[in-house]
C-alpha cells in the first residue's frame, strides 16, 4: 500500500512511518518542518520505499501533485499547542481546519478514498462523564485547538458522505515516548535540567491526565484499519489509568534523581483549555486491538530516558 503521511517528520508521524516501512509499505512524508525534525526521519529516508516532500498543506498546488497515486492518507500534521490558541486565534484555524480542508479536497481530486486522522480528547471539553466514551454528547468547547479539531472531524465526515470516502478518526490523550518534544514531561524535564532545586507548576498540580506510549499509539492506528471497516470509524486512544500532574512530576524526579521544591501557581487549570480531568473510555479500541503494553509510569520513564540521551532536541526548542 502507498501511504501519504502529513506531519511524517513529527513525533508520532516519524514513529508511524518507521512502522509502515517495516511492514513493507511505500511511504511519502509530507512535512513543512515548522516543528518536525529531519533527524527523526533519517532511518526512514534511507529506505527506497520512502520519499519526502517538504511543503505546507496550505500550498494547494504542491499538495495536489504530491498526493496523487496514493492509497491511504494519514493526517497527523497540525498545530498541537493548546496553550497559545487565544493569543493567535487564526493559528488553529489555518494549520488545523483549513489545512484539513485542503487535504480532503486534494483527496477528492485524486480519487483517494481512505483517511486516518489524529483528533484529540480535547474535543470533549470539560466532560461530565469520566471516563469519556466516543458517543458522549459534544459539550461546549474550551480551546481553539479542540474546536478546530472538532471542525476537522465534521469536514471529514461530510466528505465521506459526499464522495464515498472512508475515515478512521482517533481521539488521542497525550502521547509519550521516543521523539517526544512537546508537553508536560518535556517542559518539566527541561525546567529541572536548568534548576533541580525548584519546579514551578501551572495550576494546582492536581489536574488529572492520561498518557499513552507512542508505540501503543501507532499500533492502534495501524491495526484499527485492518480490523474496523465502517464508513466512519471513531476511536478514543488512551489507557485505562491516569495520573495527577504532581504524580507525573514525581516519576520524572525519581528518574532524574532530583528532589525539587514544587511551587504551584494555583487554580485548577494551567491555561485556557487545560481541562482539569482528561480520561477517555477506550474499551472500544481495547476490544478491537487489545490493551496498551506500556503503563503511564513506564511511558514517562522511557520518555525521560530518551530525553537524557537526545539533548540535541533542546537546541531548537519547538514541538512536534
Amino acid at each position: 500500500m502507498k501511504y501519504f503521511v502529513t506531519g511524517g517528520a513529527g513525533f508520532i508521524g516519524s514513529n508511524l512511518c518507521d512502522l509502515l516501512l517495516k511492514k513493507n509499505h511505500q511511504v511519502t512524508i509530507y512535512d513543512n518542518f515548522s516543528t518536525g525534525k529531519k533527524k527523526f526521519i533519517e532511518k526512514a529516508l534511507a529506505s527506497p520505499n520512502c520519499n519526502l516532500v517538504e511543503a505546507d498543506l496550505l500550498d494547494i498546488n504542491t499538495l495536489n501533485q504530491a498526493i496523487s497515486n496514493h492509497d491511504i492518507v494519514v493526517h497527523l500534521a497540525a498545530n498541537a499547542d493548546v496553550r497559545f490558541g487565544s493569543e493567535d486565534t487564526r493559528r488553529d484555524l489555518e494549520q488545523n481546519t483549513i489545512a484539513t480542508s485542503n487535504l480532503l479536497d486534494a483527496m477528492r481530486i485524486n480519487d483517494i478514498k481512505k483517511i486516518l486522522f489524529s483528533s484529540t480528547g480535547s474535543i470533549y471539553g470539560e466532560a461530565r462523564t469520566i471516563p469519556t466514551p466516543e458517543n458522549y454528547e459534544m459539550p461546549i468547547q474550551t480551546s481553539f485547538y479542540g474546536a478546530s479539531k472538532l471542525a476537522c472531524e465534521a469536514l471529514i465526515q461530510a466528505y465521506c458522505e459526499a464522495f464515498g470516502m472512508q475515515a478512521w478518526i482517533f481521539r488521542f490523550v497525550s502521547i509519550l515516548g521516543e521523539r517526544y518534544t512537546h508537553g508536560h514531561v518535556y517542559d518539566f524535564y527541561k525546567s529541572l535540567s536548568k534548576n533541580k532545586n525548584t519546579l514551578k507548576v501551572l495550576g494546582d498540580g492536581e489536574q488529572k491526565k492520561s498518557y499513552l506510549y507512542v508505540n501503543d499509539c501507532i499500533d492502534y492506528i495501524y491495526n484499527s484499519i485492518q480490523k474496523s471497516d465502517e464508513k466512519i470509524n471513531i476511536f478514543n486512544l488512551g489507557t485505562n489509568e491516569f495520573v495527577t500532574v504532581k504524580q507525573s512530576i514525581q516519576i520524572i524526579c525519581d528518574q532524574m534523581k532530583v528532589s525539587p521544591k514544587i511551587e504551584t501557581m494555583g487554580g485548577n487549570k494551567g491555561w485556557i483549555g487545560d481541562n482539569p480531568f482528561i480520561w477517555l473510555d477506550c474499551n472500544k479500541i481495547f476490544k478491537l486491538c487489545g490493551k496498551p503494553k506500556v503503563s503511564i509510569n513506564k511511558g514517562v520513564q522511557k520518555t525521560v530516558e530518551w530525553l537524557d540521551q537526545n539533548q540535541w532536541v533542546f537546541e531548537n526548542d519547538n514541538y512536534t
